[in-house]
């Protein structure tokens, strides 16, 4: 490692530290650093105290479900050798979406914070494997453009429902559904922020720790399965934990679309291929950018507060129609 990339490495470690400070610090109602961290302290600081209270925990969650789903969105990019695949193009996130507006119409919310995230989770491997099954039914070996359209046409066919279960649904839970599906951290609270990182540093862990066998899976199947790896073993396990990762980002927070794709291509471009480093700064990076639109929601428009899907989009799109250019003339 040359000193030049360990330095770029290194200060991209650290961008998790500017974006609290910033989430904190800033928002409709400015507060000042020392009244922060004393809030952080636990001292009793009035309305300062409380803005911070509302505050940390969606900063904390803005961090988990970043992290996570640019984790996610480097997963699956690894496995199907192409810097275009992730969760929300490929439909994952609007499986979880359908599972969880299910239980949203269904009125069954408010039975427990964990029914949400465990119908968001059949519905993101649901989504999985139909997306897979629809790109191999066409006769060919998983071409990665007929695995886009085929995530296309699975994602269209996943709103369809979306709509169709908010046309029988009250008025009350299409403007929860809309708003949530829209994408947002407002309201988060430390429930959300527990439910978020029992799913993700576990998943986040195992997949870190897939890193060789990802180097491995990159330069070819037969290479990897030459050098020892079980390829068909790490795939399934890894798009299960990428898709659980998923379900959970999306069953609190809803739809927040681009992360993992803008996030981890960025970062080849930065330090390179190698998993072993790619997996863990696509988290830290991740959360960060996450952080950062977060706060930018926030204020943009203050005292309104936008999506932070939209944020993420505003990026994200014109990342993508660029790599989707360079791929085709490529």
């Amino acid at each position: 490692m040359t000193r030049r990339r360990g330095l770029r490495i290194a200060s991209l470690a650290l961008l998790p530290l500017p974006a609290i400070v910033l989430g904190l610090f800033i928002g409709s109602e400015p507060v000042p650093p020392a009244e922060v961290i004393g809030a952080l302290l636990g001292r009793d600081l009035g309305v300062s105290s409380q803005i911070v209270a509302l505050r940390l925990p969606r900063v904390l969650l803005a961090i988990l479900i970043g992290g996570g789903l640019s984790l996610a969105g480097a997963v699956f990019q690894a496995l199907l050798r192409n810097p275009l695949a992730e969760p929300y193009i490929l439909g994952v996130s609007g499986g979880a979406a359908v599972g969880a507006v299910s239980v949203l119409s269904l009125g069954l919310a408010g039975l427990g914070s964990w029914l949400l995230p465990v119908a968001a989770f059949g519905g993101a491997l649901f989504a999985i494997v139909l997306v897979f099954r629809v790109a191999v039914a066409s006769g060919q070996a998983l071409d990665v453009r007929v695995l886009l359209l085929a995530g296309v046409v699975v994602g269209a066919f996943f709103s369809a429902v979306i709509s169709l279960l908010l046309s029988v649904s009250d008025a009350e839970t299409i403007r929860s559904a809309m708003l949530w599906m829209m994408g947002s951290l407002a309201g988060a609270d430390l429930g959300d922020v527990t439910v978020a990182a029992v799913y993700t540093i576990p998943s986040a862990l195992a997949l870190i720790a897939l890193a060789r066998a990802f180097n491995a899976i990159s330069v070819g199947e037969e290479t990897a399965s030459h050098l020892g790896v079980d390829v068909e073993s790490v795939k399934r396990i890894s798009f299960g934990i990428a898709s659980l990762i998923t379900a959970a980002g999306v069953a609190v927070a809803g739809i927040i679309g681009f992360v993992g794709l803008v996030i981890p291509h960025a970062l080849r471009l930065l330090i390179g291929s190698d998993h072993r480093t790619l997996l863990p700064l696509s988290f830290v990076v991740g959360a960060a950018f996450l952080s950062v639109a977060d706060t930018v929601a926030r204020v943009v428009f203050a005292p309104t507060e936008i999506p932070i899907g939209v944020v993420t989009a505003f990026v994200g799109v014109p990342v993508f129609l660029v790599l989707l250019r360079r791929r085709t003339l490529g």
